[in-house]
């Protein structure tokens, strides 16, 4: 009995899936942006297709597509790390997309090799120091942080952030695992204080002398320096923005995106694809960067003015795939290395 309800259910939500009527996207997003809801807006707008979004952490995201199967009503997974995407694309839960609008749109050097994930924005993760206490001079690469002339001085959010367990692969990808171990142990020595809070929380504890020195993701220094708070606004002025590894024989600065996956059993294929079109295209790249200040993937887009005034910068050029490749291994490094 129970095979045959669960049949026709499958039939059912065959047939009203897949009716050419049916003008609506369902997103499973772990963004969690105003500007986002200002997209969907402008698309629906635009094409008259009503966007549904489910949001939650991206692994809950990645558990509840896995548990639903073929009867998802999941047309899109939109995380803000390319690791996570790397892990839904290992378990199959996506399909390759076909669109040469979107090819056109975004640039070779954020591409998915594969085809699997279109990225929709990028960030770098940087170093802001404080004005009064760091000169630009004394900093040139992430793998210098382990120096000892910056004991007591740095700070950073947990381990367990996706942001940085992100720069631990990269750093795991490019040198090694015990050359990442080498580096997170002394790292941790530097500590101003034990991991904790978010971005933000880092660069306001620089403002309150708690530290000198933070790593970051850029556009959370873009939203500072554009709030109406005091508190943040006074914060973003108080440190200067410096890509690290800009060096000829360095990395590069690390780079993560956010971006979004066809999920394998899309019921809207169509309206998915068109809705990836749009957010690629340079009507939504200008709204991306002019209110959260991520970097766009549509070379035709500059970025904001705050963005712009910190220069141009060379992001490193690992495969982003390699972000969740090497996940467990930096995982294990943190554990190793004591950053909590």
């Amino acid at each position: 009995m129970k095979s045959l309800i669960k049949y026709v259910l499958i039939v059912f939500f065959s047939i009203s899936c897949n009716d050419k009527n049916t003008l609506e996207v369902n997103l499973y997003s772990q963004r969690h942006y105003a500007v986002d809801q200002k997209q969907y807006e402008n698309f629906e707008k635009l094409t008259g297709i009503k966007v549904n979004v489910v949001k939650a952490n991206a692994d809950e995201l990645i558990e509840r597509l896995k548990n639903e199967g073929d009867m998802s009503p999941a047309d899109l997974f939109i995380t803000v790390d390319a690791g996570k995407l790397f892990r839904a694309k290992d378990l199959d839960l996506l399909q390759k997309i076909n669109s040469e609008v979107i090819e056109k749109n975004v640039g070779d050097v954020f591409k998915d090799k594969d085809g699997y994930w279109t990225p929709i924005t990028y960030r770098a993760r940087i170093i802001v120091y404080s004005n009064e206490r760091v000169k630009k001079e004394e900093l040139s690469t992430y793998e210098d942080l382990g120096d000892e002339k910056w004991k007591n001085r740095i700070l950073v959010r947990s381990s367990s952030n996706a942001y940085n367990q992100a720069l631990m692969s990269s750093i795991v990808a490019n040198k090694g695992v015990e050359y990442a171990k080498k580096w997170s142990y002394d790292l941790v020595k530097n500590f101003a204080r034990d991991p904790k809070g978010s971005d933000r929380d880092q660069v306001k504890a620089i403002a309150a002398g708690q530290g000198d020195l933070a790593i970051v993701n850029s556009y959370y220094i873009g939203l500072l320096l554009s709030s109406k708070n005091e508190e943040e606004l006074n914060a973003g002025n108080s440190v200067s923005v410096f890509f690290p590894n800009q060096g000829e024989d360095q990395s590069g600065s690390h780079i993560n995106i956010s971006a979004i996956g066809l999920a394998k059993h899309s019921p809207n294929k169509s309206n998915a694809i068109k809705l990836m079109e749009y957010l690629t295209s340079e009507e939504a790249q200008k709204v991306y960067v002019n209110t959260s200040y991520e970097y766009p993937v549509n070379s035709k887009v500059e970025p904001s003015d705050i963005v712009k005034k910190w220069g141009e910068f060379r992001p490193d050029s690992l495969d982003l795939n390699l972000l969740g490749k090497y996940r467990n291994e930096a995982i294990l490094v943190f554990d190793k290395t004591g950053w909590k």
